[in-house]
């Protein structure tokens, strides 16, 4: 038995390790080929830079200086931090007066919100961009309302499965002792919905940073570009484009993200796990 246990464990070890061999191996390619001569890029590119293919960091000195990629980098943060600190608040504060209060609107405004995670964005892309122009929400800042909208749904849903498991007379008891809602709120309810605040904090982090076609079609491209569209305006005419920096700028997009993630991976758990005990 213990020999039995003993082969299924090794066996999902190899799976699990060669399954992350398999989704680590593209961001290996990317890495190795942003140290080198955009010559041997397309040449050799499952070679280790080394001798005349090696171009130190001149890949990313270009695509700093060049394509104005820190420019990109400072839009993308602003937009993302803003994004998720606006839907963090609002959708929150959504779902507790949701749960909280019965009535047939919340009824249906909990099944809109859900009903917005299945429909497609292609749907609404073009009606949107009409909107957005005429609205003057073409703008950085215009964009966090947009972002809102589109991450609203699956955030109330989360922080709605999570309200339902917070003991009711936690909340009668600030009341009692003279909280208004808004303070019952803000010092009672969000502590303890810490864990699900982290997990979509962490998912509309990472959903918001590497969208490429909201900003796209949103943005005043003439002045606001996000770290995906930098990377896509790296392509020259007639099709030319500067491998080495490409590579260089998908490698300085990529790893904040993955950083982010590692950090804050255990949380995502915890959230979804708390959020499911009475959703």
């Amino acid at each position: 038995m213990k020999t039995e246990k003993g082969i299924l464990s090794w066996i999902g070890t190899g799976v699990f390790t060669i399954l992350g061999i398999i989704y680590i191996f593209p961001i290996l390619i990317v890495l190795i080929n942003s140290f080198k001569k955009k010559v041997y890029i397309n040449k050799e590119p499952f070679q280790i830079p080394s001798g005349k293919t090696f171009a130190s960091i001149e890949n990313y000195i270009s695509a700093i200086d060049k394509y104005e990629l820190l420019s990109a980098v400072g839009w993308t943060v602003f937009i993302t931090v803003g994004s998720v600190m606006v839907i963090l608040v609002c959708t929150s504060m959504c779902a507790w007066y949701i749960t909280r209060i019965t009535t047939k609107f919340t009824k249906l405004l909990y099944l809109l919100c859900v009903f917005s995670m299945v429909v497609p964005f292609q749907m609404v892309m073009f009606t949107l961009s009409l909107v957005a122009d005429r609205t003057g929400l073409r703008t950085p800042w215009g964009i966090i309302i947009i972002y809102l909208g589109f991450g609203a749904g699956l955030a109330v849903f989360m922080f709605c499965g999570f309200v339902k498991s917070i003991p009711l007379e936690i909340e009668e008891a600030a009341m009692i002792d003279g909280c208004t809602p808004l303070r019952t709120f803000f010092s009672v309810v969000l502590p303890i919905m810490k864990p699900t605040y982290i997990s979509v904090g962490i998912l509309e982090t990472m959903w918001i940073w590497n969208d490429f076609l909201l900003p796209y079609l949103v943005l005043d491209l003439n002045k606001y570009k996000t770290i995906s569209i930098a990377i896509q305006y790296m392509k020259g005419s007639y099709g030319r484009v500067d491998m080495g920096a490409v590579m260089a700028a998908l490698i300085l997009a990529v790893i904040p993200v993955i950083i982010f993630y590692l950090s804050c991976q255990k949380h995502i758990i915890k959230g979804v796990a708390a959020g499911a005990v009475k959703g």
